[in-house]
């Protein structure tokens, strides 16, 4: 027995030491947290102020023109001439290549001389007959005979007009693909031709969008190649069909180009106005922080302040709050005008470039921080560096490096 009680006496005293070393340390670092006073976070911070936003529809089109088409020969032949420059702005019926043709022209000489002699002896006959000199059926075969010799000549004459390949509407011409003295078989391309002022822009929208937009309603559209312009233009058609595989609708927008700037096949970024503009509480993206639970956002208020809505709280909630815990622990707490963080639940509306809109849970002027939350927490002291802020533009745009 005396050895268990001399065992049990030495456990309880190395307890003691090991509790008492432990203390020490706890008191030392409580210690050294108060010679080292309060310890504050660097943060960034802006005042949430109203901005006049209006709804806007965006969407990604493609650039097409009003009339644009690859000219091809519908006939084949070997290209004798060709009046056109690459680039060059043309007129509608303007001839740009000729393709052989002298046997086909002596052709038509000879079906012609053939109706002029069909025509005289057709009206050769009608005179015989109206003397009675003739039977009908023999004015009938003249008559025929013009008729037949009438198509031919047409026939040949359109066999030589597709020889001349014509500009069908005005419009600024391409690089050609041909050159004089080259074999050209039917359908080869020869050149493009395409009208640029005005120009279409063809893009989607979702169905919910259907209800928002109206032919006739102004667009503006951007595209990366000219980042400084916009383009503006109205919406001129909307397809009557809703694709039912993506529930999209097509759109087509016309869109001025004085100066063909905008060509066919690029891509623009569209824009449509709806509604009319409102006032939003507008922060940077960045300030809010996105949780299963809701929307966070820390404030800036002052130490006294925020005690004194803990304490109104708690006795609304009839429980007792502080930080009794962190006095407890001998850890220093902010006081007086020292600037604090306080965490608060909001609601979030549309966004606009780097911007979010703010529906609840601020006001005007309230001092929001926009970077370092993960720093924080409700109470925590902070220091306010402004020097380096988020992006914050309604409509940012890509920099050079």
């Amino acid at each position: 027995m005396k050895r268990w009680g001399t065992l049990l006496l030495v456990v309880v005293a190395l307890v003691v030491v090991v509790a008492g070393v432990w203390g020490a340390k706890m008191y030392m670092t409580v210690q050294g947290f108060k010679a080292m006073g309060i310890q504050k976070q660097t943060i960034s911070t802006i005042k949430a102020g109203e901005q006049p936003w209006r709804q806007t529809l965006t969407a990604i089109g493609s650039l097409r023109a009003v009339r644009g088409a690859d000219l091809s020969n519908e006939v084949a032949g070997i290209v004798e001439d060709i009046h056109f420059q690459s680039g060059q702005e043309v007129k509608a019926g303007t001839l740009l290549v000729q393709l052989r043709a002298a046997d086909d022209i002596a052709k038509l000489a000879s079906l012609k001389a053939s109706a002029e002699l069909a025509q005289t002896i057709a009206e050769r006959d009608r005179q015989q007959l109206d003397a009675q000199a003739i039977s009908q059926a023999s004015y009938d075969t003249s008559a025929a005979n013009l008729k037949t010799a009438k198509a031919q000549l047409a026939e040949q004459q359109a066999l030589v007009d597709k020889k001349s390949i014509r500009a069908p509407f005005a419009g600024q011409l391409g690089i050609r693909a041909v050159d004089p003295g080259q074999y050209v078989a039917p359908g080869a391309k020869i050149v493009t031709l395409q009208q640029l002022d005005p120009i279409y822009v063809d893009f989607t929208l979702p169905q919910q969008a259907l209800a928002q937009i109206a032919v006739g309603q102004v667009v503006s559209a951007r595209s990366d190649t000219y980042p400084d312009l916009e383009f503006k233009g109205e919406i001129s058609a909307i397809d009557p069909k809703v694709d039912t595989d993506t529930r999209n609708v097509q759109v087509r927008a016309t869109l001025k180009n004085p100066k063909r700037q905008l060509l066919p096949g690029m891509y623009a970024n569209v824009t449509i106005n709806i509604g009319e503009p409102q006032n939003y509480l507008t922060l940077p993206q960045t300030a809010i922080t996105f949780n299963p639970y809701g929307e966070t956002v820390f404030v800036i208020t002052t130490a006294d302040q925020l005690k004194a809505e803990q304490a109104e709280r708690a006795r609304k909630m009839g429980s007792e709050e502080g930080d009794a815990a962190a006095a407890a622990n001998g850890m220093p707490q902010p006081t007086g005008d020292m600037p604090v963080a306080k965490q608060v639940f909001v609601t979030v509306g549309p966004t606009r470039g780097d911007q979010i809109a703010i529906l609840k849970g601020l006001k005007a002027g309230d001092e929001v921080v926009t970077s370092g939350q993960l720093k924080l927490k409700t109470g925590t002291a902070v220091t306010i560096d402004n020097k380096v802020q988020p992006l914050n533009e309604a409509d940012p745009r890509p920099t050079e490096e």
